[in-house]
């Protein structure tokens, strides 16, 4: 059978540094393929070269065994690729079926004038065998993300995309939306649709993919079968060395730190009530939308409560107003850690010291030294990598830049750190990294609230466990109780 798609060879830098180093990819029609790596091994700079946002240095590009000159996103459109992004490309305020559209609309009286009413019916008929619910006249800011992922879908077909490369397509999906995704991948390779599937989700990767390509540092490292292949065998080839992911160690000590007492906002958080001790890593679990990031925030004061009381070693914390909670030792690390966690464009010596420009000042100029040698201890402690703080943080990897904001709070002197998906979007190896950062946290007497979605991340961190269910805390579960099959029965509400 003739591939699908061949990358030979491909080639990039930057300049002196290369990030490619001759990568090669094939892919058969109607596979789904994964493309593995720790974020910088290259994986988006060659997603980026197929569908023509860089160009390559060397080597070639053949589709259907015809070769193929992509120069531009244009021209990825015309050999049928469509891409797939992370952070979706989309005008919030436009339809459904103009987001389908932009770029190639629909016209009529002489191209004047763009044919809502055609554009809508085209639109329809292709979403109709993925997903028909999907209103296209609804702004597109009013879908869930994985109705707006579909939509991208539905555009790629209209574009008659022969290859679809999806990047972290499941970092904002419930399980229950993934399992709608697996789905919609299924009946496009019935179609003949070859996919990329990129996800630092391994057990995803193994239920939609065949075939897999592993990239390190912009080597390939080679082509695995995936049922023939074992997990820890593949993470170990993604990163080079053997991970020591380590069991749960407890540093919990009596004194209470951090309490809650009736806290509620509208239909969000109702009554929740509870305790942090010094040294404990306390863990949130739930279903998306059962009120766990909603109690993050308002202990964190970024949403002010209707009633409740927030206290921090024993005395109640009066308002809503962040500034007094991180005074009082609270530092937050978001879920959107790029929307609300970071100032991108803005070195990691700024963004380090966002919350604590005092320590670095003297009557109102910034000590620049002071400040550089600070966060450069600090981030050496971290492990940031590369240990570049006047770079800016945007250009960092999703785990680069959540040691970076657990280096601000460090440098604010905080006690109890509150953590809303502290992996989200991050490698394996980083992914044990930061677990290893938590651990080190505890063991240095601060204390941790971790909201996650993902529960072998809970059974690893917690020591002790509170369930939500509907904006209600529903259970609390000791270490003996930790078990995913525990968490699963409170978190899903009765039939």
């Amino acid at each position: 059978m003739t591939p699908r798609l061949v990358l030979s060879q491909i080639e990039k830098s930057f300049g002196p540094l290369r990030v490619l180093h001759g990568v090669t990819l094939t892919v058969a029609p109607g596979e789904v393929h994964g493309l593995l790596g720790e974020n910088g091994a290259g994986k988006s700079t060659l997603l980026n070269i197929l569908s023509g946002v860089f160009r390559a240095d060397a080597g070639q590009i053949e589709i259907d065994g015809q070769s193929r000159t992509i120069l531009s996103p244009r021209d990825a459109s015309d050999a049928g690729i469509a891409m797939i992004h992370q952070e979706l490309q989309q005008v919030p305020e436009l339809t459904v079926a103009q987001n389908m559209f932009l770029g190639a609309s629909l016209r009529h009286a002489g191209g004047l004038f763009v044919n809502r009413k055609a554009q809508e019916a085209e639109a329809r008929r292709l979403l109709a065998p993925i997903d028909p619910m999907i209103d296209v006249t609804a702004p597109i800011r009013t879908l869930r993300v994985a109705q707006r992922q579909i939509v991208e879908i539905a555009k790629a077909l209209r574009a008659k995309a022969r290859i679809i490369a999806m990047d972290e397509p499941t970092s904002s999906l419930t399980p229950k939306e993934f399992e709608r995704l697996v789905e919609v991948i299924q009946g496009l390779q019935a179609r003949g649709v070859s996919i990329i599937y990129v996800s630092h989700k391994l057990d995803e990767v193994y239920r939609v993919c065949q075939t897999a390509t592993i990239l390190r540092d912009g080597h390939l490292v080679g082509r695995v079968d995936l049922p023939q292949a074992q997990v820890a065998t593949v993470i170990e080839r993604m990163v080079g060395r053997e991970l020591a992911h380590g069991t749960h160690h407890g540093y919990v000590r009596d004194t209470v730190v951090l309490q809650t007492r009736g806290l509620t906002r509208a239909k969000a958080v109702i009554d929740a009530t509870l305790t942090l001790r010094q040294g404990e890593v306390l863990c949130i679990a739930g279903l998306v939308g059962s009120g766990r990031t909603e109690l993050l925030r308002l202990i964190a004061g970024v949403d002010a409560a209707d009633s409740g009381e927030v206290l921090v070693d024993g005395q109640i914390i009066a308002g809503g107003d962040p500034r007094r909670r991180i005074r009082a030792g609270l530092g937050l690390l978001p879920e959107e850690r790029k929307r609300d966690g970071i100032i991108r464009h803005r070195p990691v010596t700024t963004n380090i010291a966002l919350p604590a420009m005092h320590r670095f000042s003297r009557f109102g100029i910034i000590r620049h030294a002071t400040l550089k040698a600070r966060v450069e201890e600090l981030m050496r402690d971290v492990q940031l990598r590369p240990l570049d703080v006047s770079r800016p943080i945007g250009s960092f990897s999703g785990g680069n830049q959540q040691k970076a904001i657990i280096g601000r709070w460090l440098a604010a002197d905080t006690r109890i750190f509150l953590f809303d998906e502290p992996t989200r979007g991050i490698d394996v190896g980083a992914k044990a990294e930061i677990y290893a950062l938590i651990e080190r946290l505890a063991e240095e007497g601060r204390s941790v609230l971790v909201v996650s979605s993902e529960l072998p991340e809970v059974i690893r961190l917690a020591d002790r466990v509170l369930v939500m269910r509907e904006g209600r805390i529903a259970a609390e579960l000791g270490s003996g109780e930790i078990t995913e099959e525990n968490i699963a029965r409170h978190a899903i509400p009765a039939a």
